[in-house]
């Protein structure tokens, strides 16, 4: 009896790990994040920028930049992007008009993010060591060659590579992002 319960409690051990994987890899797509109505303006621009479409052919899709790869950060990623779907739901940011109002805010934690984590996302493509500095602008040389020595990231200089970079408001709009 023990043995016969040890092998079904395996077999749904694989199943809802099998499960949790293929939902994981679902949500990660570009076509499910892009999915909600408020997506839709901020894949336009993705599609016009350098992370979709570049002489080396490499396309970064929404969770390369937005979901970490390790599976804890990956889980917590998944938890805070309920945000979202339910600032969705409340209509706080489904149309552009509010979305812009809350665009500030929105780009502000996704910064804050990539600062906290020395914009480990980025660093999963992108390394320093790598770059051929002597095939960038010397600006860019030099700013590469001592962004590491000067505590600088990745977000620190390439904010808007992907998206519009938001105008700052007026005023400050309330939407609760962390």
């Amino acid at each position: 009896m023990k043995i016969v319960l040890a092998i079904v409690l395996l077999i749904v051990g694989a199943i809802v790990t099998a499960l949790s994987s293929v939902t994981l890899e679902a949500t990660n797509s570009t076509t499910f994040c892009t999915s909600c109505h408020s997506m839709q303006w901020v894949q336009e621009e993705w599609m016009e920028s350098m992370h979709y479409s570049n002489v080396s052919g490499v396309r970064t899709e929404c969770s390369d930049c937005h979901v970490p790869h390790t599976l804890g950060p990956k889980l917590y990623a998944k938890l805070r992007a309920a945000k979202d779907v339910w600032h969705e739901i409340l209509g706080t940011i489904d149309s552009e008009e509010k979305f812009e109002q809350h665009r500030w805010q929105m780009a502000n934690a996704v910064w804050a993010r990539m600062k906290a984590t020395d914009s480990r996302e980025c660093k999963s493509c992108h390394t320093i060591a790598a770059m051929d500095l002597k095939e960038q602008d010397r600006s860019a040389r030099k700013k590469h060659k001592n962004a590491e020595v000067r505590g600088k990231t990745c977000i620190d200089c390439h904010k808007g590579v992907a998206h519009t970079l938001p105008k700052k408001p007026a005023k400050k709009v309330a939407l609760n992002q962390e």
